[in-house]
């Protein structure tokens, strides 16, 4: 079982932007999300499609699978979950020896800015760098899935 640990900010500023390394159009979906499991599609750059199931968030951990489906399945589910897709361009960004995942929100989230780092251990000390602001990791309101159901950038930045 893959466990993913994440950590999220806010970004306060550009700086990020010089060091980004690559980028992907993201377009996800969420397909169920309870108190049990998320179960998500996402279109990463039009050219492929992932399945992912979370589980339950235990502090900033939580149970990840991922797989991989054909395309145009992908694109069948994506419209099972409309209205509520989340768009967003997600930028990688090497900084302290991680990689940073920058996500600037577009559609009815244009004007969201978050980074997220994956880490080994819950308690895995980090350099922040200085355009990562307030940490939401806690924040429900900035998760994915319940930004796809709130269309608008949450109330407090």
């Amino acid at each position: 079982m893959a466990i993913e640990i994440e950590r999220k900010f806010l970004v306060t500023g550009d700086g990020w932007r010089g060091a980004a390394t690559s980028s992907s159009a993201l377009r996800q979906g969420y397909l169920s999300t309870n108190a049990k499991a998320t179960v998500r599609i996402r279109i990463i750059d039009d050219a492929r499609a992932v399945l992912t199931l979370k589980g339950p968030t235990t502090g900033i951990s939580r149970a990840e699978f991922e797989y991989d489906v054909p395309l145009e399945e992908g694109r069948a589910l994506l419209e099972m979950a409309r209205p509520e897709v989340v768009e967003k361009r997600r930028y990688e960004v090497p900084f302290g020896g991680l990689t940073w995942e920058v996500d600037v929100f577009e559609g009815s989230h244009a004007g969201l800015i978050m980074a997220e780092v994956e880490l080994t251990d819950a308690a895995q000390d980090i350099a922040l760098p200085d355009w990562a602001g307030r940490e939401v990791s806690h924040d429900d309101r900035y998760a994915n899935a319940s930004l796809s159901r709130n269309p608008g950038v949450p109330a407090i930045i």
